[in-house]
């Protein structure tokens, strides 16, 4: 039945397989193929042709920027489309993708109705052919329904990109966090971390995300410098045995395998248990 081919590149296996298992469901009519980073990508690209892209920035030996801007000075990829999808939200990074090229900007963690929406507005018409002359099922006709405003008028400006939103209380033991999910963030305290994992203690009273969501970790680093780790929520745990606890544990464990980032995760972890 495929008839597009698309090409998933990010470092973290877990987010590579959240990608292709959401167009999977809902656009069987895209067959994908994946890369752990901007250079394994070029070469795969150099030999095959794509109809999409969705692409990581932070990564090893090629970022998704470079990867962008190769393309863009390609006769083939110059047109086509080209996703982000990054835990790099603020301005001055969509500016800077804006200025090289890029065709839609997802910020992570995202949702799987967020990412069908970006798959479907930038390939438009194409896609929408194909599933049409496929007979593909449901799943990809609903996110054309709930998309459909977006073939048709101008995109309004995102004004959904996080701002940092860690810090740590110098003097103190006490690293008040936020982790963001799809449609929420989760302000907590970090009672533990580790190259693997993070352990935070929050408030009953939050929005709490589901085992298995897809999670960024924002943390300061040296010189004010925010590092953005990508994970999953492993375990959700009550405080004590009281059911009336006021209290929760959360646990997200880390996914990436850049390493820039366990550097940085390195240099936070000594702070924190200085």
């Amino acid at each position: 039945m495929a008839v597009l081919k698309a090409l998933v590149v990010d470092d973290a296996s877990f987010v590579r397989d959240l990608v292709k298992r959401t167009l999977r469901q809902r656009f069987p009519v895209i067959e994908m193929t994946e890369a752990p980073n901007g250079r394994r990508a070029q070469s795969l690209m150099s030999r095959n042709r794509f109809d999409l892209i969705l692409c990581d920035w932070e990564m090893p030996e090629m970022s998704g920027l470079e990867l962008l801007q190769w393309m863009r000075a390609d006769d083939y990829y110059r047109k086509v489309p080209f996703n982000m999808i990054t835990s790099r939200g603020d301005k001055s990074h969509v500016v800077e993708a804006v200025q090289e090229g890029v065709s839609e900007y997802l910020g992570k963690p995202f949702s799987p109705e967020g990412l069908s929406k970006k798959v479907v507005k930038v390939m438009g018409r194409t896609l929408q052919n194909a599933m049409a002359d496929s007979g593909a099922a449901a799943p990809g006709a609903d996110a054309f329904r709930e998309s459909a405003d977006l073939l048709t008028r101008k995109p309004a400006p995102d004004t959904t990109a996080p701002a940092p939103a860690s810090r740590q209380e110098r003097g103190s033991k006490l690293v008040v966090a936020a982790i963001r999910f799809a449609d929420s963030t989760l302000k907590c305290v970090i009672k533990d971390i580790t190259l693997t994992e993070v352990r935070v203690i929050a408030k009953r009273d939050q929005v709490f995300p589901g085992i298995l969501d897809p999670a960024v970790v924002d943390m300061e680093v040296a010189d004010g410098r925010m590092a953005r780790l990508n994970g999953y929520v492993h375990q959700l745990q009550a405080v004590d045995k009281r059911q009336d606890t006021d209290f929760v544990s959360v646990t997200v464990r880390f996914v990436d395998d850049d390493p820039k980032k366990l550097e940085d995760l390195s240099h936070f972890i000594a702070g924190f248990r200085r």
